[in-house]
């Protein structure tokens, strides 16, 4: 194995199980959480600033492109907001090991935007005409952080509930059929489609700033190590 992608997956799973000591308390990770509980909080308290953020395709077309990213910084619930940072925080931490090297140590900044952005394209190619179409949520950001750690390392077991313990790659794989069973259920703003295509830009961009994770991925799949 490749020493660099060693180091990088032993990283990644010894963060993922990190003490405080091992982590800065204020890294991107944890700015992110803040600013998303913040922003989350405030809009519950205020429709208008909800009405504001959230993904509206009307508003978008209008102008208002900013919905792209400030819809990825409100919930539906304080459940949806819960699962969306608690698997932020475990593995963010992770991945912005792997990013921070990148654009002047805000690579994994820049990555969590991007993903919350390139994830809500498809549904507003479909839905850009839909003037009852709504989307608010960091599905998009939090799912290319989680299959970055599943790429890095697909055999580390996630706890599902914080109690179950599944394979990632496993987690993976039921995380993709349940968002393509919840998006054709529909009955929620959640955007869970953006589950999928926020998980494949994680991998995609992944590979691209370091092609070797690929082999990697593929090695460490073989190899299982339960």
């Amino acid at each position: 194995m490749n020493i660099v992608i060693y180091r990088i997956a032993i990283y990644c799973i010894v963060t993922y199980q990190a003490r405080p000591k091992d982590f800065p308390l204020l890294n991107h990770t944890t700015l992110i959480i803040i600013i998303t509980v913040i922003v989350s909080l405030l809009a519950w308290q205020n429709k208008k600033l909800l009405n504001r953020l959230i993904f509206y395709p009307p508003a978008v077309n209008n102008g208002q492109w900013d919905r792209f990213v400030t819809h990825g910084f409100i919930h539906a619930d304080s459940m949806h907001l819960l699962f969306n940072m608690f698997t932020l925080y475990f593995f963010g931490r992770a991945i912005e090991g792997l990013y921070r090297s990148f654009l002047f140590g805000y690579g994994f900044v820049v990555f969590y935007v991007l993903a919350i952005v390139v994830a809500m394209i498809p549904s507003y190619l479909k839905n850009k005409d839909n003037a009852s179409y709504l989307s608010l949520g960091a599905s998009g950001g939090v799912s290319a952080v989680l299959f970055a750690f599943i790429l890095l390392a697909p055999w580390e077991r996630i706890y599902l509930f914080a109690i179950v313990p599944i394979p990632a790659i496993l987690f993976a794989v039921a995380y993709v059929f349940y968002s393509i069973y919840a998006d054709k259920r529909g009955g929620s703003k959640i955007n869970h489609m953006a589950h999928m295509w926020g998980g494949a830009f994680g991998v995609i961009a992944t590979i691209i700033l370091e092609p070797k994770v690929l082999p990697h991925f593929i090695n460490a799949l073989l190899s299982p190590g339960f």
